[in-house]
């Protein structure tokens, strides 16, 4: 049940900022999120009830990890995931200690910024601080989003200045090898006018996360004529749980592209929205979720578009195993004044046993004329005579649901632009199938 008391008083914060060598704007942000937590409203996501879900426990606010002298200092696991030899801009997170960083000498010449959020506070306070919680998502719009804030203790600061456009993706992993960690990241990507960049991040467990939390916020800023592919690929234990923000807004002619991959283990409430706010503006939201055990998952994608010929495609496939439930919303919204616009969307969830639930809600909201708008949702089981061909050729039944659960999702993998996302994201689905 969630409670109105947390196991961390405004001292402590305030201590934790200051032993973080934080700028005095964000000790004073922490205090009052904390405060205006007492009196905001939890969310209330769509057909999941969420008042006996615990928001509010935690075992520490900030647990330490080892830091990693070279690449092969890496535990195996982040090698199965990551090709670390081929990437050029990494920061890994070991719980909620900054760990490891490599930046590509030709991004540093060209004034990008990689930093953990820890270093880009005490290094670009005031750049950190023009973005901070101010457009995608803001502090007062639930307890939630306030929680976030005041207990913020991870992350990424990423900003690409005009015209630069960074030729490495930029990843970012988080590994959780301590039952004490919980996870209160923030990501903020920013970039200038026809900058791009590729930005891809990894969650993974190792150990139990029973009784600890997962509130995690992106903001991605796109100014006119920026193009943003971000990807990620979630695999984090059941015992989390799970509150995950990732909100993007658009200038002119700017795109944000979402590619993710959501595997985590526990109960979660999942928001990926994009505000199309400049003419011409565009985003392309592709999601592949696996739920299983009695998990819940309330997964909301949306694209608002406000100005003159966008476009918004959202594209997801879920599978659920034993008695996961999920719910997939999918909104797409035309605003008055959007112009020749688009909205398209497709989702469909695959049942693999009885007591398994998938429900699929398409939403389009148009309030223009002159626009296109679509939509697709299917929800089913399994074909059994699909299982019985497969298991007819001496193929055990695990074996052919692990089958008939890769071809459900491989064409949603296919089609997401990141091609390390699609291996890891082919990765991690085995490790979750093959259980």
């Amino acid at each position: 049940m969630t409670t109105e008391t947390l196991n961390i008083s405004e001292a402590q914060l305030v201590d934790y900022s200051q032993a973080q060598n934080e700028p005095s704007w964000m000790t004073t942000l922490r205090k009052e999120a904390l405060a205006q937590a007492e009196s905001l409203e939890m969310p209330k996501p769509d057909k999941t009830k969420i008042d006996k879900w615990d928001f509010d426990s935690f075992k520490q606010h900030h647990t330490t990890g080892a830091a990693f002298e070279n690449l092969n200092d890496l535990p195996s696991e982040i090698d199965r995931i990551i090709n670390v030899e081929n990437t050029e801009n990494l920061i890994i997170q070991h719980n909620n200690a900054l760990a490891f960083t490599k930046v590509n000498e030709q991004a540093q010449q060209d004034g990008v910024i990689i930093e953990h959020i820890s270093e880009a506070l005490k290094n670009h306070s005031d750049l950190v601080e023009k973005y901070y919680m101010k457009d995608a998502v803001t502090v007062d719009e639930h307890r939630l989003t306030a929680l976030h804030t005041a207990l913020m203790n991870g992350g990424v600061f990423v900003y690409v200045p005009k015209n630069v456009v960074v030729a490495d993706p930029i990843q970012y992993v988080v590994l959780h090898d301590d039952e004490n960690a919980s996870f209160f990241n923030h990501v903020l990507i920013v970039t200038e006018e026809s900058a791009e960049l590729t930005y891809v991040e990894n969650y993974l467990s190792t150990t139990s996360g029973e009784g600890n939390q997962i509130n995690i916020i992106s903001e991605v800023i796109a100014a006119p004529n920026a193009k943003v592919s971000y990807g990620s690929v979630d695999f984090l234990d059941k015992g989390f749980t799970g509150y995950i923000i990732r909100r993007g807004v658009t200038a002119a002619d700017a795109s944000i592209n979402w590619s993710l991959g959501l595997m985590n283990e526990g109960d979660q409430i999942i928001d990926n929205t994009t505000n199309l706010i400049g003419d011409r503006s565009t985003s392309d939201l592709k999601s592949v979720v696996v739920g299983r055990g009695d998990q819940t998952i309330n997964l909301t994608s949306k694209i608002v578009q406000y100005g003159k010929e966008t476009d918004g495609y959202i594209l997801k496939h879920g599978v659920m195993k034993e008695s996961a439930s999920s719910i997939f919303n999918g909104i797409g919204h035309i605003k008055h004044g959007g112009k020749g616009s688009a909205a398209n969307q497709s989702s469909r969830v695959l049942m693999l046993s009885e007591n398994a639930r998938g429900d699929a809600n398409p939403i389009l909201l148009i309030d223009e004329d002159d626009v296109e708008a679509g939509h697709a949702a299917s929800v089913g089981r399994v074909d059994p005579e699909q299982l019985y061909y497969l298991m007819s050729r001496g193929i055990s039944q695990e074996e052919a649901e692990r089958l008939v659960i890769h071809g459900f999702l491989d064409p949603v993998v296919r089609e997401l632009p990141i091609e390390d996302v699609q291996r890891q994201l082919r990765e991690v689905i085995e490790l979750k199938v093959g259980k």
